[in-house]
């Protein structure tokens, strides 16, 4: 697993998610996002061990990209509103939750490998 904040960048080193959060405990899986404003362009929230989420409660929309075991992109949902559900069929692997927009904006698409850059060095 990655470090509590990371980066994740795509296979042509990219970065995709600058400030990339990661909800390791189940605490901060069950949390997910609920209680704040929004997200900032680059920053994100990856929930491991998920094939679903949900916007229950939640203030504002986002983009879930669901990814699997090798972080090998999916589905891209984009623009989900608050008080809806989005998942992927199959294993579960992981979801990074963006900021509505942001997906398109760095250029996330099906297929896409992802990989991780610490920024702790």
């Amino acid at each position: 697993m990655p470090p509590e904040l990371a980066s994740l960048v795509d296979e042509s080193g990219r970065v995709v998610c600058a400030r990339c959060e990661v909800a390791k405990s189940l605490r901060a899986r069950t949390k997910g996002l609920l209680g704040r404003k929004g997200l900032a362009p680059g920053e994100g929230l990856l929930i491991a061990r998920t094939s679903s989420i949900h916007t229950f409660f939640m203030a504002f929309p986002i983009d879930a990209v669901f990814l699997d075991r090798s972080l090998r992109v999916r589905k891209v949902v984009r623009d989900i509103a608050p008080y809806r559900l989005a998942g992927r069929i199959g294993l579960a692997g992981s979801v990074l939750e963006l900021a509505s927009g942001e997906a398109a904006r760095v250029g996330i698409n099906t297929g896409s490998r992802l990989s991780w850059h610490d920024t702790s060095r």
